[in-house]
C-alpha cells in the first residue's frame, strides 16, 4: 500500500491524511487479535481494566496487537492470540480457531482484527497483563448467565466493549 501523508506521528500511533480523509495507522503493528476463550465447564473468560480514553474501567475479551515489539516481527495472528491470552489471563489454550476478520473502525483506522476461539484452556500463570500499564481482573463467566452478569457490570457504571457481543454470537451460532 501506498504510503500516505502524515500529519502527526507518535510512539505508537500516526495521523495520515488520503484524498482529504484523516485516519489513523498504527506504527508497529501488523494487525489486533481478540480472544473468545471458553473453558471446559462452560464458562467465557473477560477482562476488565481502567481505559485512560474513555476514563472508565471496560469489559472485553482478551485482545492485543501483532507483532508489537521488536522481538515479534513476522508473529502470527494465532501466536499473539497465545501470548495475549496467557498475559492477560494466566489461561494457555490449545486449540485456536478463526471466527472472523474485519475492520476494528472502518472509519477511523484500517486496523483489522482477527476474532480467534479459543478452547482446551488450562491455567499457567497469574494473568493480569504486562508490566504496571495493564491492571487486568479476569472474570470467568458462565456462558449461560453471561447477559445478566454484563447487564450488572453495565448499571455500575462499567463499560461493555461492543466485540463482546459478537463473541457471544460466535459462540452460540459459530462455534463447533
Amino acid at each position: 500500500m501506498k504510503k500516505q501523508p502524515v500529519i502527526r506521528s507518535g510512539k505508537y500511533l500516526r495521523l495520515v491524511i488520503r484524498d482529504g480523509w484523516e485516519y489513523v495507522e498504527r506504527v508497529n503493528s501488523s494487525g489486533v487479535v481478540i480472544i473468545v476463550a471458553r473453558t471446559d465447564d462452560d464458562k467465557v473468560l473477560f477482562v476488565e481494566q481502567f481505559r485512560r480514553p474513555v476514563g472508565k474501567n471496560t469489559i472485553g475479551f482478551p485482545a492485543g496487537l501483532v507483532g508489537d515489539d521488536r522481538g515479534r516481527r513476522g508473529e502470527s495472528m494465532a501466536a499473539a492470540a497465545q501470548r495475549e491470552l496467557i498475559e492477560e489471563t494466566g489461561y494457555r489454550a490449545r486449540k485456536f480457531t478463526r471466527f472472523f476478520t474485519g475492520p476494528v473502525s472502518a472509519g477511523m483506522c484500517r486496523d483489522m482484527v482477527t476474532i480467534f476461539h479459543a478452547t482446551g484452556l488450562r491455567k499457567v500463570g497469574r494473568g493480569g497483563g504486562v508490566g504496571d500499564l495493564e491492571k487486568i481482573t479476569v472474570h470467568e463467566v458462565p456462558l449461560t448467565g453471561a447477559d445478566a452478569w454484563l447487564k450488572a457490570r453495565s448499571r455500575r457504571g462499567v463499560l461493555i466493549g461492543p466485540n463482546v457481543f459478537a463473541g457471544l454470537y460466535f459462540l452460540k451460532f459459530w462455534a463447533d
